[in-house]
């Protein structure tokens, strides 16, 4: 989940059949599923959304910091 600095572990299934967040398991990192293909960043883009509608944040508050082409992700919030 978040750490300290405001970074979120995030486990992506992009082509999922419907958004959704899912609970972690024992101290994994968050999974996100979206219905986005994961092309030309279109799930990266539907998982700052989801997670920033979730948290009451604006899209402007998330950061994706790695993992743009890869199914584990590391992503910023800061203050909106």
């Amino acid at each position: 989940m978040a750490d300290e600095g405001g970074r979120l572990a995030v486990r992506a299934a992009p082509g999922a059949s419907a958004d959704a967040i899912l609970l972690p398991e024992a101290g994994g990192p968050l999974r996100v599923r979206v219905t986005a293909p994961p092309e030309d960043g279109r799930a990266n883009e539907a998982i700052l959304v989801l997670l920033a509608r979730a948290l009451g944040q604006p899209r402007s508050s998330l950061e994706l910091l790695r993992g743009a082409s890869a199914r584990d992700k590391l992503i910023a919030i800061s203050r909106g």
